[in-house]
């Protein structure tokens, strides 16, 4: 999926339909992919909170590990407890660093029945799955198509009603036009909503048929908008190199009772020695939008740096994600600190997470 020339970014099998729109692109993981359309980011993000969004974000990779030995390869690279669930189920988890136990990549699983599991890396760091894990790169062979929002479900009843049906990071198969498609019950928004990994064969008419069922498009603009005021951490930024799922505040995700996976031992000597920093909410007063890289002062002393930062349009002021020092004296919700823009400071406090809660909710 390049240009012609077989050179350039890689395009969604969902291009044509995204430019016919009117769309912004912008590179996303090697990707060229829709940043808006030209509604805006404002008109999308709140579509999703408080009707239906469809976002391509075919730009995730699909990594498929199957075969007898598919859950114990799994097992042993990935971070969280497979265990804990069972076939029908999403579980999210990451591939770690085994020598630092900083976040390679952060991945959701699909298990689609028994001994086959699509594992679902970001965009950029596919190659670095099929490598820890083996198993056979797919992401050409399919569309993804996230439907979120308190409308979502209904609306793609219309449609596909066993995909609509399919609970909470559940996992299920369904049928669109003769073709057999995969559907979760996960997504980056923070609202209810599914993702639908739907074949080459049918990608456009079903995009085309969410949209003609009332689903506002939206970019990955408002994708990004959204997962922050949701609070969700971003690789890249809330995680990458350095960075720990127990710094991120992503213990949860880690699976203790697994003997041996990559990065257990180093996570093991963080958890022993206590986390030197961790991931914070903070809100700032007026419009500005706080910015990745910022420094955050606390009485005038540096303590951390943004993460990631925005305007959020449901509350109407800025948001940030930061990592700060873990010190004898804890950041709580309400704790007042300063970030530092551009040579002028903005005040704000720390709060806690997430900023807003599905449909539109602070």
């Amino acid at each position: 999926m390049t240009d012609a020339h077989g050179t350039g970014p890689r395009h969604s099998p969902l291009h044509a339909e995204h430019r016919a729109l009117g769309a912004r692109f912008a590179l996303f993981g090697g990707w060229e992919m829709p940043l808006a359309y030209p509604a805006g980011t404002l008109f999308e993000h709140r579509a999703c909170r408080t009707g239906a969004a469809v976002f391509d974000v075919s730009h995730l990779g699909t990594v498929r590990v199957e075969g007898p030995d598919a859950h114990d390869r799994i097992q042993l690279a990935l971070s969280n407890d497979l265990d804990r669930i069972g076939p029908g189920r999403a579980q999210y988890t990451q591939l770690l660093d085994d020598a630092d136990g900083s976040v390679v990549d952060d991945i959701i699983v699909w298990w689609v029945d028994g001994t086959t599991f699509d594992v679902m890396p970001n965009a950029s760091n596919t190659a670095a799955v099929v490598e820890a894990l083996g198993g056979r790169d797919v992401t050409d062979e399919r569309a993804v198509i996230a439907v979120q929002g308190p409308s979502a479900r209904k609306l793609l009843a219309e449609i596909a009603p066993d995909a609509a049906a399919v609970p909470r990071f559940g996992v299920a198969s369904f049928m669109f036009q003769g073709h057999a498609a995969t559907v979760a019950g996960t997504g980056y928004t923070g609202e209810d909503g599914v993702e639908c990994a739907v074949p080459l064969a049918v990608a456009v008419t079903f995009w085309r048929s969410l949209i003609g069922a009332g689903m506002t498009p939206a970019g990955l603009g408002a994708r990004d908008t959204l997962r922050l005021e949701a609070g969700l951490p971003l690789h890249g930024h809330e995680l990458g190199p350095g960075i720990t799922p127990l710094q991120a505040g992503l213990g949860w995700s880690v699976g203790w009772s697994v003997p041996r996976f990559r990065g257990r031992a180093a996570l093991e000597r963080e958890r022993e020695r206590g986390v030197a920093r961790r991931l914070v909410g903070i809100t700032t007063d007026g419009r500005q939008p706080p910015r990745s890289g910022s420094a955050v002062l606390r009485g005038g002393v540096g303590i951390g740096e943004v993460t990631s930062g925005n305007f959020s349009p449901v509350l109407g002021h800025g948001i940030a994600l930061a990592l700060v020092a873990e010190d004898s004296s804890p950041l709580t919700p309400g704790t007042p600190v300063e970030l530092e823009l551009r040579g002028r400071r903005l005040p704000g406090q720390v709060t806690a997470l997430p900023f807003v809660r599905g449909g539109g909710r602070p």
